[in-house]
């Protein structure tokens, strides 16, 4: 399935505007790139439904499953995993004869089977991370939107999350928001950067890697050609 973003506006009380924001998500990992302030988060509320642009919209994701992970996740920590993924089975209308085996599908999916007893708020900060992913995709969504999922992580937890998500996503359309270069390396079929609440660059890796300049910031020709994007996109 594809999601058309078309002529989004957001006003901010302060003055700042995000778009106009023409964007069509298609199947496979869309990466959503920017400094913080771009205006990410923004479209993130826009495209699950939950904020309303002043202005365009958002097309073909009116009637599907949409699984979303805010930036902030706010888990249950007194609940136990499973019981806490059977309620959400249950606010998305999984049927009861198949939300067991959703649960347990999602748990081994993000390595969390053998904690499914504990209580939440006895994982460590990795664990949450997994689970609040696992949540988002117990439903089998169409639409999968995840803010900033490997925020907060260390190495080790990112590159293992990185893993779960990518093998989650091959079959259906999600929008990762990141501002982790190697998340973009990781996941990304296609990387969308937004710089001033406007989309400054649209394509692949390689056209990415292209934009890089040798006086740009970073260590690799991705890290410089994302660079370069931001810079040269917030002064037009």
């Amino acid at each position: 399935m594809s999601v058309e973003c078309a002529g989004i506006r957001f006003q901010y009380r302060g003055g700042f505007e995000l778009g106009p924001i023409d964007l069509t998500l298609r199947p496979g990992v869309t990466c959503l790139v920017g400094a913080n302030g771009a205006g990410k988060t923004t479209l993130f509320r826009i495209v699950a439904g939950i904020q309303k642009p002043s202005h365009g919209s958002v097309k073909g994701a009116e009637d599907v499953q949409i699984g979303y992970l805010p930036q902030e996740p706010d888990l249950p920590g007194n609940a136990r995993c499973e019981d806490y993924l059977r309620y959400v089975g249950w606010a998305q209308k999984i049927p009861r004869t198949q939300i067991e085996s959703a649960i347990d599908t999602v748990l081994s999916a993000f390595d969390l089977a053998q904690h499914r007893r504990k209580r939440i708020r006895q994982l460590s900060g990795g664990m949450m991370r997994r689970l609040a992913v696992a949540q988002s995709v117990l439903h089998s969504p169409d639409l999968l939107l995840l803010d900033e999922p490997t925020a907060g992580l260390d190495p080790v937890q990112r590159a293992t999350l990185r893993e779960s998500i990518r093998e989650n996503s091959a079959q259906r359309t999600t929008l990762v928001s990141t501002h982790l270069v190697e998340d973009v390396r990781g996941i990304a079929d296609h990387i969308v950067v937004l710089a001033e609440g406007r989309i400054v660059f649209s394509d692949g890796i390689p056209a990415l890697e292209m934009l890089a300049r040798d006086d740009a910031p970073g260590a690799t020709e991705l890290e410089r050609g994302l660079a370069v994007a931001i810079q040269d996109g917030a002064k037009q």
